[in-house]
């Protein structure tokens, strides 16, 4: 295997673990955005997602590094989709 498909593999599993979890626990859903939503009005983009993340982690089963630098693909991928979904509602009001 090469490192680009070592990798691609490495992702695919976190994220399907990831989405295990959430299927085992919907709540996860509605806290992270809830999380996402009380946060993202604020100001620098980097630290807000960091709250975003401690956050998520200290409230839910989904553990999140605090440090932005450690965050796997996955949590970068959830994150950025939280980001996505609440911009998204925010516009159609």
């Amino acid at each position: 295997m090469s490192s680009s498909e070592i990798q691609k593999t490495r992702v695919i599993n976190e994220l399907r673990d990831f989405i295990k979890k959430l299927l085992q626990d919907p709540k996860i859903l509605e806290q992270s955005l809830e999380i996402a939503r009380r946060h993202l009005d604020q100001d620098a983009p980097r630290d807000v997602m960091a709250r975003i993340a401690n956050e998520i982690s200290d409230t839910t089963s989904v553990h999140i590094p605090e440090d932005p630098d450690d965050h796997s693909e996955a949590d970068k991928l959830f994150l950025e989709l939280l980001k996505e979904v609440v911009s998204e509602e925010q516009a159609l009001y």
